[in-house]
Formats: C-alpha cells, structure tokens, sequence
C-alpha cells in the first residue's frame, strides 16, 4: 500500500531548502510567517544574534476579530507586523513564507505589510 507523505514534513523540507538562501541581518530583518489551522503568526527576526525583533499573532489579547484563521485575520497581523516593524525603524525586510505555497493567508500577510509600507 501506498502512503502519502506528512504535509507538515513535507513543508518543513521545503522551508529548509528555502532558508538556505534567507538570511536576516539587523539592518534587513527575516519576516517569518507561520500558519496553523486556527491562527496566523508573523515575526521579525535578526538571525545573526538570533533574536526576534517583533512579532504579531491572531492569538494576543488585544486582536478583535472573532475568526483567527482565515484571510482577513492574515491581512490584520500583517498590517501589525509592519506597523511594529516601523515603529523599530525597520522598512526592508526579507519575506520568509516558511515553506508554505504563495496563495490565500499567506499572501495575503504579504500584501497588507506592503500595503503599510514595508518593503521586501
């Protein structure tokens, strides 16, 4: 019998293979995305003191839609993550979708962040 393989396993390879190339530095911070089936979250990390900058999820306190785990929940944290990030000073990042396909949530993170003036 035939199996197929674990998404998630499947992801993480992909992701590795995709971090070979990403690398953030403290004047260009990684914008990592993560996404499980209920909530969406983004964080800015310098990875040469390998320390998150900001972050921004759909599980703080604070978040006010009652959905956490669709489109307009990715469009809310994105418009944070950049919101945080320039409060910081940072404008540049560079986009890490964490192996996951460029579509749905996690495009539109992308789209919000640039739309609140971050630069990838």
């Amino acid at each position: 019998m035939i199996t197929k393989p674990d998404k998630n396993l499947v992801r993480k390879k992909r992701h590795r293979r995709v971090r070979r190339t990403l690398f953030g530095t403290v004047e260009r911070p990684r914008l990592n995305v993560y996404r499980s089936n209920k909530h969406v979250y983004a964080q800015l990390i310098d990875d040469i003191a390998g320390v998150t900058l900001a972050s921004a999820s759909t599980v703080e306190k604070d978040f006010d839609l009652e959905s956490t785990g669709n489109v307009e929940a990715a469009k809310k944290v994105g418009e944070l993550i950049a919101t945080r990030a320039q409060e910081k000073g940072f404008n540049n990042v560079v986009f890490d979708r964490g192996g996951y396909l460029y579509h749905g949530r996690i495009q539109a993170l992308a789209d919000a962040a640039r739309e609140a003036g971050l630069e990838f």
